[in-house]
């Protein structure tokens, strides 16, 4: 879809990029940045990783070509993008700790205790677009926010708002990695913000408590391995040799960000659509595997964690109830689901009871 071209009747241009960056912080981001179309390195960086197969099934990754990497390929037109930022952590990094130390309780990745991330981000994006086009006027835009192929990392890093760290996360030195980015795809022709320089230096500890090793190097993710990937992208079975790593983590994973030495820095967001629902952040393991698939799709509503589908909310509560310590409670929910209409459910059912045999 192409953009419209800006109709630039803006008294002042030079004034420009400082309104829009207070007219987001008042819509509720924490920072914004602006950045050019210019990705080779970014890239580059991607096709080797796809080169290597690390995207296993992630079949999105690879099949929009070069519109990921190429802004003005995806959005012809477009000549900057304005990347938001947006915390989101709700509770303090010790809460979360806490409930991943807990093996009878379900952790579930921070970011999707709340609500969709993905319509809160874009509907103030849009709020944003539409505040700038009352100042130039008519001009081209599109917003995103993890919903369409744009390299954001990148992006982000070249707009200032941090830097990607040896996680492959992004990094900033006030808030460390919690929070979410979202652009705009414009016409408008805006002054690109300098990038900050990389603060990881020798630290080493996202490697080394990473459970499944899925950082096998430093800025190097191998997302087959990783427990977010494993957790929420697979659609088939769990390998075994990971599923004793996967711990009580039933929902992506969030280690690498924990032990993150940044995290000292780490700021919770009071912004309502973020807070825990359902009460997820402390829920047991043996209750979440008793929901029907009616109350699943009730709980759901409005969650990321909905696209996982019954059948695999299953498959990984059954996985994390294999590694809690045994109990009669915790063997007779599994006994439970050992005879459901799934294959994949009663298989990992079934390996969860031998982990208690």
């Amino acid at each position: 879809m192409n953009v419209k071209q800006t109709n630039n009747n803006l008294k002042d241009p030079d004034d420009l990029p400082l309104k829009i960056k207070h007219w987001g912080r008042a819509l509720g981001f924490q920072s914004i940045g602006f950045s050019n179309t210019a990705l080779g390195k970014a890239e580059n960086e991607l096709n080797g990783w796809l080169s290597q197969g690390f995207h296993g099934e992630m079949d999105y990754m690879e099949k929009h070509g070069i519109r990921r990497s190429r802004p003005a390929e995806l959005i012809p037109g477009t000549k900057s993008v304005i990347i938001c930022r947006m915390n989101y952590l709700s509770t303090t990094t010790g809460v979360a700790q806490k409930s991943l130390s807990n093996p009878e309780q379900g952790y579930i990745a921070r970011y999707a205790l709340g609500r969709d991330y993905h319509k809160t981000v874009k509907k103030r994006l849009a709020k944003l677009s539409s505040r700038i086009e009352a100042e130039v006027g008519e001009c081209g835009h599109r917003v995103f926010s993890d919903s369409a192929p744009v390299l954001e990392k990148s992006l982000a890093e070249k707009a200032g708002l941090g830097w990607v760290g040896k996680h492959t996360n992004l990094l900033s030195k006030e808030c460390s990695s919690w929070f979410f980015l979202g652009e705009i795809y414009t016409t408008l022709p805006l002054p690109p913000d300098q990038p900050v320089q990389p603060h990881c230096g020798d630290c080493s500890r996202c490697l080394e408590a990473c459970p499944t090793t899925a950082i096998v190097a430093p800025y190097q993710l191998d997302a087959r391995r990783c427990i977010a990937y494993l957790t929420i992208e697979l659609h088939g079975s769990i390998p075994i040799e990971y599923r004793s790593s996967i711990g009580n983590r039933i929902y992506g994973c969030d280690d690498c960000q924990l032990v993150c030495p940044w995290n000292r820095f780490a700021q919770t967001s009071d912004e309502p659509d973020f807070l825990p629902r359902h009460q997820l952040d402390h829920s047991t393991l043996v209750e979440l595997f008793s929901w029907s698939e009616e109350l699943f799709l009730k709980r759901t509503e409005g969650s990321v964690f909905r696209r996982l589908g019954h059948i695999r909310w299953l498959r990984n509560i059954a996985v994390a109830l294999g590694n809690a310590p045994p109990s009669d409670q915790i063997f007779n929910a599994l006994k439970s689901r050992s005879q459901h209409p799934s294959e994949i459910v009663r298989e990992h059912a079934l390996w969860a009871l031998d982990q208690h045999l």
